[in-house]
């Protein structure tokens, strides 16, 4: 049997890869976004901070609660 992938061939050009120049402008643009496509359809989004659970299931269960619906 050969192999699905030869090993010995070179990798081509890589199309369509994203050059950030300005990371934090970039960011602050992509939170602003997100920021109105929840404010527009009504999505809760996940709120700030670093929370703590004893269970998995109580996890999830704040999860469900409090995140983005999902379809």
């Amino acid at each position: 049997m050969e192999p699905v992938i030869n090993i010995e061939e070179n990798i081509g050009k890589t199309v369509g890869r994203r050059r950030v120049t300005d990371i934090p402008a970039y960011s602050e643009k992509m939170q602003k976004t997100v920021a109105e496509l929840a404010k527009t359809f009504g999505i809760k989004t996940g709120r700030k901070g670093v929370y703590r659970f004893k269970t998995h299931e109580e996890a999830d269960a704040w999860w469900n609660q409090n995140s983005i619906p999902r379809s």
